[in-house]
């Protein structure tokens, strides 16, 4: 079996190694919050100091941080695990980063003997819980062979879209339709509330029409927090096609006061949402 090491293992890092571990899989963590730290290892992890340690352990990687800059950071700085990693590693890219920014990782990876597997991850963290995540793959036919069992371990569907950044830009369009359509449910509830309709019967009927989504039967488990990121990715890649895109330039702005909605006096589209 792959000797698997995750770098950053806050919310949805955590739920990977345990499902990791549950399989029969060695894991070892690193991450620069010494208590996300601590709950990997008090789930069988073994710690590492930093990324390069964590190179010297492991065959195959998985990033889980944040954004751009920390993909970079725990791969190619001082300390990455690109500084470490044996030839023939792989280094799987769970973050929601750039198309450029995984093409240039494999680039980086490909001059030292490893392979960069674009590999985003959808559904969120209760999806993480339960291990049916949605893994969107871009790479190379073996090395996505080679992911399937790891990624089966927390993942209930794989998706292969191409070559690297295929993932990236797969999971980009999926989250702009997610933040078009929760946009649209702001605005739809807003309308509808104003009438007096009773807005958890009317959710029950528009999940049977065309009116139905992904972001309606999620609703409670919405929240924007990586709305804005998600869609400051998409205007970057309009803005390197040199692609007008209106509708996408509205959302990434509303996704700020939408954050603050959802928090604070969201449409009650179910009966346990909101205050």
């Amino acid at each position: 079996m792959e000797q698997i090491g995750i770098i950053g293992v806050g919310r949805m890092g955590l739920a990977l190694g345990k499902h990791l571990i549950k399989h029969g899989y060695a894991v070892t963590a690193c991450d620069i919050d010494r208590g996300n730290l601590n709950k990997a290892v008090d789930l069988g992890a073994v710690a590492a100091s930093d990324p390069a340690e964590l190179g010297r352990r492991a065959s195959f990687v998985i990033l889980a941080v944040g954004y751009d800059d920390e993909v970079n950071e725990v791969t190619l700085g001082k300390d990455g695990v690109l500084q470490t990693l044996a030839k023939g590693s792989v280094i799987a890219v769970s973050s929601t980063v750039a198309p450029d920014t995984v093409k240039a990782l494999d680039a980086a990876a490909q001059a030292k003997g490893s392979d960069v597997l674009d590999a985003p991850i959808c559904r969120g963290r209760l999806f993480a819980d339960e291990g049916k995540l949605l893994a969107l793959f871009g790479g190379k036919k073996h090395i996505v062979e080679r992911a399937r069992p790891v990624y089966g371990a927390f993942s209930s569907d794989i998706a292969h879209l191409g070559e690297v950044g295929h993932g990236q830009v797969g999971k980009a369009i999926n989250n702009l339709l997610l933040w078009v359509n929760s946009i649209g449910l702001i605005e739809a509830g807003r309308i509808a509330e104003s009438t007096g309709i009773d807005l958890p019967n009317l959710a029950a009927a528009l999940k049977m029409g065309s009116g139905a989504s992904k972001a309606l039967e999620d609703w409670d488990q919405t929240t924007f927090t990586w709305a804005l990121k998600d869609m400051q990715i998409v205007s970057k890649m309009a803005d390197q096609a040199g692609l007008s895109l209106p509708i996408t330039g509205a959302v990434k702005e509303l996704v700020k006061e939408a954050r603050r909605v959802k928090a604070t006096n969201p449409p009650k589209w179910t009966r346990s949402s909101g205050a």
